[in-house]
């Protein structure tokens, strides 16, 4: 008896394994996923909140046989440790946390190749090397007869279990004396890991896809009158300036991979690092105050935002797990008022699960690699190289019955920023960051292949009969590289100033109109409306939460997926209300009019999205009716015009 009273205070497997992952998990936290200490509550939270999860996996292993438990414990150890440094693999690049629904999305690896193998480093070695020590003194101690080792019965255990629970509860009442109601912030996921830990939040996360599985189920018509009342309280009146300026023209859309607005009118090195951008917003509508609004989705998400004018979701990617929803989007509309529409892209139909996803947007049809000539000259990083990719998208264009709509998706400038010496225009920075210093070639590169698309269609006369629209799908640089953005910018790189960096270039050319600097607070959800104002295509009872940008009564108010926000005269990040001024803290009574609005329109857009609502709007969607073939003999009979 007296035996089994002193087990669990002698060295074992149990002690070893919760030291271990604990002194690792809090370490992780400060250096890798950058969870700032600002008082002493913070820091108690730290300490104790990889705790519980630990001690109820290792007492559960305790009950296991005890020839197995060494063997258990081992796995668990190295499980853990997987967990931990997939998320900080995943934080390096996009200063986020891993979830469920971004685990679905794992058809894209196959194209990661490179952006991984950038990120992880020489010395993650040491994040396994508490594992080989652990095995190793948990086999001297064996020898030695210093572990000992029984079957633990439950009753064994209790002490335990009320020691998890105590620290559990210490733990989340913390977390909600740091940030009340934590749980309903499901959005903020690092403030959820710094308040519950990485191995508890990814258990949240689990409760939370289980539980986004249901709405679909129950949801039914009321569903959507209520989001359209909501919506319907919070929309401007029609303006009609500029309405059908652009009326029957073909639509060009450029979605420039990982865009940043601070890179327009800047230089590097005395040289403009956007030349052809810079003449071209002279002439253009150019919005300088756009921001994206992506969330883990990243250029889906900005597809998803601006076919459909709705939020993204805040887990994961709309188009992996809703791609089989009803959705009443852009292209669909415009093949209902004649238009041909297509996507165009140098990569795999399946990355972001695009061409399931475009079957529901209504897309026509659906450009990729294989309808493009790929060699390995024309080729870097993620695939086909920029000016070889609108030379020949320009060529299909060709063969496209008018009006069309093309989205056109850039690949040269995609993280890991890889670029032949010889395509080049300008050097690289010179900072800490590696991941920087290679981002302002890639853009150079970038902004010459749209100058060599809008030179081939003046060529094959196709420019004067259309709209061009670039914006940049989401940013490039993470926070993460903050220490560099800030020698680049010449001042540090604060909350407020991260914030303003979401801002991407959103431009507006129309051939023989005036240019104008419009500087609106706006964001991609209000591309569509914008977009169909000028088409002059009006559509009735649409489910959306953008406006169009040109009209007098455009409130600017800008939502961003994590929860800030930005109007005209404040910026709200992380709970802090800033000056646009001053970039300065100011009263925070200045920004508690707008959270309520905030949080109900991101829930009312998930609301759509995991309940299928669109399916109750009446309307005869046609995307499943599209006939390839009749888009396939328009396509044949304007090529023997052309031929003729």
């Amino acid at each position: 008896m007296m035996k089994k009273e002193n087990n669990l205070k002698k060295p074992s497997i149990f002690w070893i394994a919760l030291f271990f992952l604990w002194l690792k998990t809090v370490i992780v936290g400060v250096t890798q996923f950058n969870i700032t200490i600002e008082n002493m509550n913070q820091f108690i939270i730290l300490i104790l909140n990889p705790l519980p999860i630990l001690m109820l996996v290792i007492t559960f292993l305790l009950r296991r046989k005890e020839s197995r438990q060494t063997y258990y414990m081992l796995v668990f150890m190295t499980l853990a440790s997987i967990v931990l440094y997939s998320n900080v693999v995943y934080y390096r690049e996009f200063t986020d946390f891993i979830t469920i629904p971004l685990l679905f999305m794992g058809n894209n690896m196959a194209d990661l190749g490179s952006s991984i193998h950038t990120l992880v480093k020489w010395y993650d070695i040491l994040f396994f090397v508490d594992i080989v020590i652990a095995g190793v003194l948990i086999h001297k101690w064996e020898k030695a007869g210093k572990v000992v080792k029984y079957k633990h019965r439950f009753k064994d255990l209790r002490p335990y279990y009320a020691v998890i629970i105590i620290l559990t509860i210490i733990n989340v009442s913390l977390a909600n004396v740091e940030r009340p109601q934590l749980l309903t912030r499901t959005f903020d996921r690092e403030l959820l890991v710094k308040n519950l830990g990485v191995y508890s939040f990814h258990l949240y996360d689990a409760y939370l896809h289980t539980a986004s599985q249901a709405p679909r189920v129950f949801a039914n018509e009321s569903g959507l009158e209520e989001v359209n009342e909501f919506i319907g309280e919070n929309q401007p009146s029609i303006e009609k300036d500029l309405y059908g300026i652009a009326e029957g023209k073909n639509v060009i859309f450029v979605a420039a991979e990982s865009l940043q607005d601070f890179v327009i009118n800047e230089t590097l090195n005395g040289e403009e690092i956007t030349p052809f951008l810079n003449e071209l917003v002279e002439e253009s509508y150019y919005f300088d105050q756009f921001y994206h609004q992506t969330a883990q989705g990243k250029s889906s998400d900005s597809e998803f935002l601006i076919n459909n004018s709705l939020y993204p979701l805040a887990r994961g990617g709309v188009f992996f797990s809703h791609a089989t929803n009803e959705y009443y989007a852009l292209p669909e509309i415009l093949n209902e008022n004649g238009y041909y529409t297509a996507s165009m892209h140098g990569n795999n139909g399946s990355f972001w699960n695009r061409n399931v996803m475009y079957n529901q947007f209504g897309y026509d049809d659906f450009y990729t690699k294989d309808d493009y000539e790929i060699t390995e000259e024309n080729s870097v990083g993620w695939g086909l190289k920029d000016i070889d990719f609108m030379e020949q998208s320009v060529e299909h264009m060709l063969d496209m019955p008018q009006p069309f709509e093309v989205k056109l998706i850039t690949l040269t400038n995609h993280f890991p920023f890889d670029l032949d010496e010889e395509d080049m225009y300008i050097d690289r920075f010179d900072s800490n960051s590696n991941t920087l210093n290679k981002y302002f070639p890639t853009v150079r590169y970038m902004d010459e292949s749209i100058k060599v698309l809008f030179e081939r269609l003046k060529e094959e006369g196709l420019y004067e009969d259309s709209i061009i629209v670039i914006y940049g799908d989401h940013d490039g640089i993470s926070s993460n590289h903050n220490r560099a953005m800030g020698q680049f910018l010449g001042e540090d790189v604060t909350p407020f100033v991260e914030t303003q960096l979401q801002q991407v270039p959103f431009i507006i050319h129309i051939p023989g109109m005036e240019g104008e600097k419009i500087s609106k607070v706006s964001g991609q959800i209000d591309v569509r409306p914008t977009i169909l104002h000028l088409l002059g295509i009006e559509v009735e009872n649409q489910t959306i939460f953008g406006d169009n940008i040109f009209s007098e009564d455009y409130e600017e108010f800008t939502i961003l997926r994590n929860g800030n926000f930005i109007t005209d005269e404040i910026v709200y990040v992380n709970e802090v209300c800033y000056s646009k001024e001053t970039g300065e803290p100011t009263d925070d009574e200045k920004c508690e009019p707008y959270l309520d609005r905030v949080h109900e329109e991101l829930e009312y857009s998930d609301k759509i999205i995991y309940g299928d609502l669109l399916r109750f709007d009446g309307r005869n969607h046609n995307n499943e009716d599209t006939d390839a073939n009749d888009v396939d003999t328009m396509k044949e009979e304007l090529q023997e015009e052309n031929a003729s």
